[in-house]
């Protein structure tokens, strides 16, 4: 399982530890994931993510699940949040066409 944010596509960054005598040696800053169940209104399932605890607020803060995948670029999302994303976009066509 890769340590990556399925909705924001943040993964690991590299950077240094650096002592008292200032000796700097590498290491990796892992991104704090936690896996999920979110809600989706216009689907009404729920769905497992592995996300960030920022995209968790962000995801609060935008108003839920669909506004943000609807939002967002398909380069960031994982396969299955673009699974996800597709499904959204068809259910709120279909409710507009109705």
């Amino acid at each position: 399982m890769s340590r990556r944010c399925e909705l924001t596509g943040i993964g690991p960054m590299v950077g240094h530890n650096v002592s008292h005598s200032n000796v700097k040696t590498k290491r990796r800053f892992l991104p704090s994931l936690k896996t999920v169940k979110l809600a989706s209104d216009s689907l009404g399932q729920t769905f497992s993510l592995r996300i960030s605890n920022a995209a968790l607020r962000t995801l609060d803060y935008k108003g839920g699940l669909d506004v943000f995948i609807v939002k967002a670029r398909d380069e960031k999302l994982s396969t299955a949040a673009l699974r996800i994303k597709r499904q959204v976009k068809a259910k709120l066509a279909e409710q507009t066409a109705a």
